[in-house]
């Protein structure tokens, strides 16, 4: 289920970001709508309702998630990067597309469609059987629409949709869970490395097409994080205590390929419609200095057993950290919420070499004057 992908200080004054997110229609106001997409990072528990062994949903996940401490199928200690938005949004956390309470009112908030051990590729993540790939999260998407129109009509459903935020991370999986799961797999034998990234690419953009297709105005595309540095991948390919090389190649060709065929796809569009997240390089921060972001490791995994505690599945049975703020990495592959905290701040403070081409507290005073 792959990884994600020197803080700024905002440079929105904080008494503007209590209005930004906030959409007025009719004489009622409410936060903006917030879509969710993509593979664990950013899964709030839609596995949790379907046959798969990709489920977050027993303990010791959701240890510190208020105000239960129980697992709620998020792969985290405690809130996951779209329930961090959404705080900022002064929004409540989207519900898992597939929650039966996701319904009425509800669906006003918006939705999360994300499903653990999915990639750009049909392919990716097959062991993971019964998820929900990317081609039927956005059916989803379309039948969510269906389903609002019923509630407020076409024209407020259009309007909901086109000022939504949406938030869209995947594309690690199809690294760890596809080209480099076994030797020799089928992936690696069609393509050498760069040509499978170019391909990637390309099947991204035709996602990403179709989402402005379905009226998505403001997306945020998140890169890959260090694949190589993961806990699982340091206990499984590292040597020397050395983040696996092959996979740090496929995040440093991967990333810079994104992030330009996101701009070239606003050019083609005129308008600032996808924004990326250089979320890589902010997970590389702190994992290439932990201690001045206040992490005692960024190798050994809070939750986990094995070298790194990198092998194997979070369960009750696992090496448990007793305090998560001191680990970037909660499991295997998943940051700790402090970490996703810290690249939550990038995302909504981050410079240029962070978030371009411009990052969330602009974009949403921006949108706030429109």
């Amino acid at each position: 289920m792959a990884i994600l992908s020197s803080f700024t200080p905002l440079t929105i004054p904080s008494i503007v970001l209590l209005v930004v997110g906030v959409l007025v229609s009719g004489a009622e106001a409410r936060p903006r709508a917030f879509f969710v997409f993509g593979d664990s990072l950013v899964d709030s528990g839609n596995n949790n309702y379907l046959a798969t062994t990709a489920r977050a949903d027993a303990p010791p996940y959701g240890i510190d998630y208020p105000p239960s401490h129980r697992p709620t199928g998020r792969f985290s200690n405690g809130y996951n990067i779209p329930d961090l938005i959404s705080q900022r949004l002064s929004a409540e956390s989207t519900l898992p597309y597939l929650s039966p309470e996701l319904r009425g009112n509800k669906l006003l908030v918006g939705a999360n469609f994300a499903s653990a051990g999915i990639g750009i590729l049909n392919d990716t993540g097959i062991q993971f059987v019964n998820v929900i790939r990317m081609y039927r999260q956005l059916q989803y998407f379309k039948e969510y629409q269906n389903r609002v129109r019923d509630l407020i009509g076409a024209s407020q459903t259009k309007s909901l949709v086109n000022k939504a935020l949406v938030l869209i991370t995947v594309g690690g999986n199809d690294f760890v869970n596809n080209y480099f799961l076994v030797p020799n797999s089928a992936r690696s034998q069609q393509y050498p490395l760069p040509a499978y990234v170019k391909y990637l690419i390309s099947e991204y953009q035709k996602l990403l097409k179709r989402l402005y297709d379905l009226g998505a105005r403001r997306v945020l595309v998140t890169g890959t994080g260090p694949l190589g540095c993961v806990p699982s991948e340091l206990a499984q390919r590292g040597r020397n205590e050395q983040c696996a090389p092959e996979l740090q190649q496929a995040a440093a060709l991967f990333n810079p390929q994104l992030e330009q065929m996101l701009l070239r796809l606003n050019r083609k569009i005129g308008k600032d419609v996808f924004i990326a997240a250089n979320t890589g390089k902010t997970h590389n921060d702190f994992v290439s200095n932990p201690q001045q972001f206040g992490f005692v490791t960024s190798q050994v995994a809070c939750c986990g057993q094995g070298p790194y505690n990198g092998l194997g599945l979070c369960t009750a049975l696992s090496n448990l950290c007793s305090n998560r703020e001191q680990y970037a990495f909660w499991d295997a592959f998943h940051p700790s919420e402090k970490a996703n905290r810290l690249i939550v701040e990038e995302i909504m403070s981050g410079s240029k070499a962070y978030m371009n081409p411009m990052n969330l507290s602009t974009i949403l005073a921006l949108d706030a004057n429109t």
